[in-house]
């Protein structure tokens, strides 16, 4: 069992930057994948970023390519998601999300098995 705790959420003006974390528990954090999605109000959980465990390949939504940067520590057991030039657009839910098994599309929210509580990033205009 993994539990996942994310923190760093906040208002924030359009323009500006936030850095989310996601604290994970568990012995293999390194060998899993991980992935941030948002859920804005009225609509479906989207896929933000990911990282594999394996190999440290890196997957962003087209979206927010390069404003957001994803990375881990795998000696803390986190995985961080730093948000630059915020758009209002970008106000949701954040969760965090892991798998411990092979992700065929990284994408793909069903694929993960472990989910954070989320936390709120609202970005006023």
């Amino acid at each position: 069992q993994v539990q996942l705790v994310e923190s760093g959420g906040g208002l924030v003006q359009a323009g500006g930057s936030l850095r989310l974390s996601c604290a994970a528990s568990g012995r293999t954090f390194r060998t899993y994948a991980m992935g941030w999605f948002r859920q804005a109000p009225g609509k479906e959980r989207e896929f933000v970023a990911a990282i594999r465990g394996r190999g440290g390949y890196i997957y962003y939504a087209d979206s927010v390519e390069g404003r957001f940067t994803i990375s881990r520590d795998n000696a803390k057991n986190t995985v961080y998601l730093q948000m630059n030039s915020l758009k209002p657009e970008d106000t949701a839910v954040y969760y965090c999300a892991a798998d411990g098994g092979t992700i065929a599309t990284i994408s793909n929210r069903y694929e993960y098995d472990y989910w954070g509580q989320g936390t709120q990033v609202t970005v006023s205009s």
